[in-house]
């Protein structure tokens, strides 16, 4: 088969419609904003956005990081991470260093404000586990999954 032909399965589903409700793209949109949405009520006593958030819980677990490192653990990029890493500095909650062994590393760390921060909101996951319904199992399941799909994405380039 060449490369720009399609599978049976391919050529009979591309000529029927794909309903919008049935694409994957969007449900794994629905749920992402729903799940972030149950973090907000919870961060929000804290000054927080969920970014945020996921920074200092990921510096409380992991310790320093270099800026390249925590934007791959989290996806992000640099022109989102380095604005949030700047508010997180600015509020005293980390601090941005040049790594002594490669001063085009700079290092993240948290602060003990930060430490006492992330240590403050070490049970926000349970919480919204719980509002979930599925229980820490099966959540891990579906971590497995998303991570699997990711994996399987990230291997394919769209043409």
């Amino acid at each position: 088969m060449q490369p720009t032909e399609k599978a049976p399965e391919q050529t009979a589903a591309a000529d029927e419609a794909f309903p919008v409700r049935e694409m994957l793209c969007l449900a794994l949109h629905r749920a992402s904003r729903a799940l972030t949405a149950q973090y907000r009520p919870l961060l929000a006593p804290h000054g927080l956005t969920y970014p945020q958030y996921l920074v200092i819980t990921l510096l409380r677990q992991d310790g320093t990081l270099t800026v390249g490192g925590v934007g791959e653990e989290l996806g992000l990029e640099s022109s989102t991470l380095s604005p949030l890493l700047t508010r997180l500095a600015e509020r005293g909650l980390v601090t941005r260093t040049r790594s002594t062994d490669d001063e085009r590393r700079v290092e993240v760390s948290l602060t003990p404000q930060g430490a006492a921060l992330g240590e403050e909101l070490k049970d926000v996951p349970w919480a919204v586990c719980r509002a979930t319904g599925l229980s820490p199992a099966e959540v891990g399941g579906v971590v497995e999954q998303l991570s699997e799909l990711v994996e399987r994405l990230e291997r394919v380039s769209v043409s």
